[in-house]
């Protein structure tokens, strides 16, 4: 008989002993990693509330670092995530932050750089159950969680942007589940999401980049 530790299956689809701090911080690091184009070259997680508290106890930074690899919640590489990474040359830091308290208690802001230097930083949360929601990007609030197809497209905050988008999305015979709206303030810079029932085909992407208003578009599957 084999020993089984916490950090082994202890629930159906999940490697560590809690929820919110394995399986969530899983699912946030997946959705965060399909946000910006690979391979990444380094990773900054910087932890809030009970993330910081506990997040080596719990193995919360076991699992984020799985999930910015792409492991699934199940996946037994979680419990060796540091030497895959450190194997993989991926540079990577944890920093927890005990000052900014005005957040949810299970919330990280991960801050990547890929091999082409480009830089994103973005904000997600557990909320329960291994669900999250990713609630900023580059410090401008947005919102979705994963459970749809999502495109988010960067644009400048100009007339006819989202028009453009909708006729591509709806000429692909895809619906559209949910769309929202954000903006740094009125002229500058906004997030368009669109979260669909189906897959997105990827040739929607080179569509939207090649227009003027497009600073850039990323498809972030279920």
């Amino acid at each position: 008989m084999s020993f089984i530790s916490v950090f082994d299956v202890l629930g159906p689809n999940m490697i560590g002993p809690s929820s919110s701090h394995t399986a969530g911080a899983v699912n946030v690091a997946r959705l965060a990693r399909q946000m910006l184009e690979p391979p990444l070259a380094r990773v900054e997680f910087t932890l809030y509330g009970s993330f910081a508290e506990t997040y080596h106890g719990h193995g919360t930074d076991r699992a984020l670092l799985g999930g910015i690899m792409g492991f699934a919640t199940d996946d037994v590489r979680i419990r060796d995530s540091f030497a895959i990474a450190d194997a993989a040359g991926l540079k990577y830091s944890f920093i927890p932050n005990f000052t900014e308290t005005d957040v949810h208690p299970n919330t990280v802001d991960i801050a990547m750089t890929n091999a082409a230097g480009k830089t994103l930083i973005v904000r997600g949360e557990s909320i329960g159950g291994g669900a999250v929601r990713m609630v900023r990007m580059n410090g401008v609030k947005i919102e979705f969680t994963g459970e749809y197809c999502s495109l988010i497209v960067v644009q400048r905050d100009i007339p006819g942007m989202v028009a453009y988008i909708t006729e591509a999305v709806s000429r692909r015979s895809v619906n559209i589940a949910f769309m929202h709206l954000f903006r740094d303030g009125k002229g500058g810079t906004a997030y368009t999401i669109v979260e669909t029932d189906e897959q997105l085909p990827p040739d929607i992407i080179q569509e939207l980049r090649a227009h003027h208003g497009v600073d850039d578009a990323i498809i972030v599957q279920a």
